[in-house]
């Protein structure tokens, strides 16, 4: 079993930290480590070794992942011309890593949050089992749910399959209105966030790419076998699109996807709430107070559900009620807890503006 580290994400929803130049991966939300160190360390116990983990990012980042990892092989570091989503990085990482066959890859992001990494490395190698079952199927990781979340695509599974735990797959949900998502959940089918978590044989991700996204397929073919200009080349013709599109939706329907199960303390970090209730989550195991959570220089009297983010100057918060607070040298966000996955919208605002003044 290898593993591939998908490290592409903008994490936009993060502003004003998390910025083109040291996107989410590459920050220490969590503490002193980055995402990404963070991930590669929780991964590298269910490996052989460094060698046996890569990181597909964009080129751009190529030397922050080289500077947070330096235990990786150099060849182990997949640069992307150009960000083109899933589809693409996984291709790369199927074509370029000179692995067997019947080598079985992992798949995860950088920028997630596992609280049980222990029973997160055995979910790893019972997917690996089931991936490397007679008939290759693609596997992913489905998250129990704790309630009708509409900001997470949904995996409704049907019949169990020989191996212990697994499901096979019927289709793929993506992130559904509520009451779809209730309905989801009350409805007879077992039902679980889709993780973006992967493992599948190289052989049958390979052949998979090959039978629903043919295009992506042989542009990053060719691009790998003709050196950095021809990759370059093809990564303009590429178009972008996730895994879950161009693979796993298609190949679910022919039911040849698998789910297993993973109840691991899971959250993908995808906005200043899931990181607020992460710390708030920590602050409790450790029996510290949880009204205010955050990091930096501040001082807070009597708020409840706030975080709060100081990069330098003091930060002090009276009476708030579910905010979020986040400052830096150049920006300070404020912003109601149940707004804050709008703040995707004012970072792409800005850097469209940005763009038009040059």
């Amino acid at each position: 079993m290898y593993a591939v580290i998908l490290a592409g994400g903008g994490g936009t929803r993060l502003w004003p930290l998390s910025r083109p130049d040291r996107p989410k991966p590459f920050l220490p939300l969590l503490g002193e480590q980055t995402l990404l160190r963070a991930t590669f360390e929780r991964v590298l116990p269910a490996v052989a070794g460094p060698g046996d983990v890569a990181v597909v990012v964009d080129r751009r980042h190529a030397a922050l992942v080289r500077d947070e990892l330096p235990e990786l092989p150099a060849e182990n570091v997949l640069a992307e011309p150009a960000g083109r989503n899933t589809a693409a990085a996984i291709a790369l990482a199927a074509v370029a890593l000179p692995r067997a066959a019947g080598d079985v890859m992992v798949v995860l992001p950088a920028d997630h949050l596992v609280a049980d990494e222990r029973a997160f490395r055995a979910v790893l190698g019972a997917a690996a089992t089931v991936a490397a079952a007679p008939d290759r199927p693609l596997v992913t990781l489905g998250i129990a749910p704790t309630g009708p979340e509409t900001g997470y695509g949904y995996v409704v599974a049907g019949e169990l399959r020989p191996e212990a735990g697994a499901h096979a797959v019927r289709r793929f949900v993506e992130k559904p209105p509520l009451d779809a998502a209730r309905a989801l959940l009350a409805g007879p089918d077992p039902v679980a966030w889709n993780a973006g978590i992967f493992a599948w044989r190289r052989d049958a991700i390979l052949a998979a790419l090959d039978a629903t996204a043919p295009d992506i397929a042989a542009a990053v073919r060719g691009g790998v076998a003709g050196g950095p200009a021809a990759l370059e080349a093809a990564y303009a013709t590429v178009r972008a699109t996730s895994i879950d599109y161009a693979v796993l939706e298609p190949a679910s329907l022919l039911g040849r996807v698998a789910m297993v199960r993973a109840d691991v303390g899971w959250s993908d970090l995808g906005s200043w709430v899931a990181i607020r209730d992460a710390l708030v989550a920590r602050a409790a195991a450790d029996g510290e107070p949880t009204g205010t959570v955050g990091a930096g220089p501040r001082r807070d009297v009597g708020s409840e559900g706030t975080l709060v983010l100081a990069a330098s100057r003091l930060v002090v918060t009276l009476g708030l009620r579910d905010a979020i607070v986040v400052d830096t040298p150049d920006a300070l966000l404020v912003c109601a807890a149940d707004r804050s996955q709008e703040v995707r919208a004012i970072a792409e605002e800005l850097a469209r503006a940005l763009e038009e003044d040059g």
